[in-house]
């Protein structure tokens, strides 16, 4: 019988060999986790397409493909819940950030106006843009933050602990940011539009969310339509990283010896995601305020993100920074305790169907 050596190892990373795809890297398991071929560009460009080559693959394709619908549903629903939680407490917020220097004594006088000029539908005002972009927004987030962590294990093969450190969250929660901002940068830029008019003497000035897009289009295209959308990285990066770091590490710190995260009832849920969005806003709220400035603001009022924080800071000092802080923290514990319960419910509720 003819002796054969033995085929050698399959190489870490090995060249492109199909023109127009993705780089390669090998496969990979972690736990219930398969890589598989990124859903979206930014991704493909980061992590690459798996190869695979064992009849067993198009099982755990199915499963990953599964685990990213399940991701993509449940963050929408999330989103869904953080919205009808929390818009009141974000028009809040938007108009004392955006409004000029003594229009309001405070939140308390803003919900007074709103609520005596419109009624309650007074602080709904807005909400439609991020209803109708909650689902992509928290969707992609949730998404993104899954494939982000999968990413980071990749990266890692020859680590002995599969259990990312907080750092690594912060790194994955980061990550997430970066696609999300394509869909969230122009349903706020229509959505904080839509909160501020209405505080002058004239008429509202658009007519709602498709007309607030078609004039901004018409305006100055898509750029128009993006406006803010460095500012809204500069505050989504950091944020999302204490996000979502601070929402795992809640969780550990609740679970019972002998116990994992993921058993954990619905109070410890609530808890550790209202503890999420208070440490986002903890810090978020500064890029925020310029993000807002930015996106209200007529064109050509500010030529980027470091313009508009030298003029506001010029005009109503470095305190305008941390305008709206005190309804963004008030909504900060409600409305993520909403998403991440909503988040979890419906995974647990999937569950039953994938």
């Amino acid at each position: 019988m003819e002796n054969h050596a033995p085929s050698p190892p399959r190489p870490l990373f090995v060249p492109e060999t199909q023109a127009g795809s993705c780089p390669l890297i090998p496969d990979l398991s972690v736990g219930r986790f398969v890589f598989r071929r990124a859903p979206f560009l930014w991704t493909c460009s980061l992590v690459g397409t798996v190869m695979s080559d064992v009849p067993a693959a198009e099982e755990v394709h199915r499963s990953s493909t599964a685990d990213s619908v399940k991701s993509f549903i449940s963050g929408g629903v999330g989103g869904v819940a953080a919205v009808l939680v929390g818009h009141p407490f974000d028009l809040t917020k938007t108009r004392l950030q955006t409004a000029p220097p003594g229009t309001y004594t405070g939140a308390i006088d803003v919900v007074k106006k709103a609520l005596a000029r419109d009624g309650v539908r007074g602080l709904y005002r807005g909400v439609v843009p991020p209803l109708l972009g909650v689902t992509p927004i928290f969707a992609v987030s949730f998404w993104a933050y899954d494939t982000s962590k999968l990413l980071i294990l990749g990266l890692t093969p020859n680590r002995t602990n599969k259990e990312l450190s907080i750092p690594e969250l912060a790194t994955a929660g980061f990550l997430s940011a970066i696609p999300t901002t394509l869909v969230t940068a122009p349903v706020e830029r229509a959505k904080v539009l839509l909160q501020v008019q209405g505080q002058g003497q004239g008429g509202p000035q658009y007519n709602g969310v498709f007309d607030v897009v078609k004039h901004l289009y018409r305006e100055g295209g898509l750029r128009s339509v993006f406006r803010g959308s460095t500012a809204t990285v500069l505050r989504d990066g950091p944020g999302s990283a204490a996000y979502f770091a601070a929402y795992e590490v809640t969780k550990k710190l609740l679970t019972p010896v002998g116990q994992s995260p993921s058993e954990l009832n619905l109070g410890a849920i609530i808890v550790a995601g209202g503890a999420a969005g208070v440490a986002m806003w903890s810090i978020a709220i500064p890029p925020d305020v310029l993000k807002s400035r930015i996106q209200s603001a007529p064109t050509g009022t500010y030529s980027g993100f470091l313009d508009c924080a030298r003029k506001t800071i010029a005009a109503d000092g470095v305190a305008a920074l941390w305008k709206g802080l005190g309804p963004a923290m008030a909504r900060a514990f409600p409305a993520n305790a909403a998403t991440f319960l909503g988040v979890e419910a419906s995974k647990k509720l999937l569950d039953n169907f994938f």
